[in-house]
């Protein structure tokens, strides 16, 4: 046998044994196969909106009230009727509105506080002012500064939507009432004079009248 019979038997079993290999790696194929489809991703879940709790405490009210109490109870209804109003922010103003018209009633200059009290308060303020004119008294006060703050006791008709909120100050300030003479009469100039109310407020929610109207004190 020539060596060039040799050399393509050679190369044959070369070719064969390649081609085995080949499907034995790669595999065959058939009849008909479906075209490999791209591997799917979950679809993105939907973003809920964030929902909020209906029926828990508000802060704005049990900061300054026991949950469940009267006064709580009370405060809500309120702010049902006026979703804008803060307790909070009345008590500020309350903090105001008791350094001016307890000034104003020191040193008997009560006419411009008049819009912030009821009939009956105002009635008796410029009774007790008009009594001191008639002793010849002279009073000269100077308010220190607010001591104590607290919201004690709320009350709300629901018929009439009138409001009603007390609260309880402690104050400190001079306070000296002299005679014709210039004699110190009441208090001292040199000490502070520890003063402490209870005052309720009033008003009817949902009303275009933002003020609140001073209408019982007591200490």
């Amino acid at each position: 046998m020539s060596s060039a019979v040799i050399q393509l038997i050679v190369l044959a079993a070369i070719a064969i044994f390649l081609i085995i290999k080949l499907k034995n790696v790669l595999g065959t194929r058939d009849g008909y196969e479906h075209p490999i489809e791209p591997e799917q991703q979950p679809a993105p879940v939907a973003k809920r909106d964030f929902e909020v709790i209906e029926g828990g405490p508000d802060p704005d009210i049990v900061d300054h009230v026991d949950e469940g109490s009267t006064a709580a109870v009370s405060l809500t209804a309120m702010k049902r009727v006026e979703p804008k109003f803060s307790v909070s922010e009345f008590l500020q103003g309350a903090r105001g509105a008791y350094e001016m018209i307890l000034m104003a009633f020191e040193t008997g200059d009560i006419e411009k506080i008049k819009p912030f009290l009821s009939p009956d308060v105002y009635e008796a303020f410029e009774g007790a002012v008009n009594a001191r004119k008639e002793q010849g008294l002279d009073v000269q006060a100077e308010f220190l500064g607010l001591r104590e703050l607290v919201l004690s006791g709320a009350d709300f008709d629901h018929a009439t939507n009138d409001a009603e909120v007390t609260v309880r100050f402690g104050s400190e300030l001079i306070s000296v009432a002299r005679n014709t003479a210039g004699e110190v009469v009441e208090g001292d100039p040199k000490a502070p004079r520890k003063q402490r109310d209870v005052w309720t407020f009033a008003r009817k929610m949902g009303s275009n009248d933002p003020n609140w109207q001073l209408v019982a004190t007591g200490g």
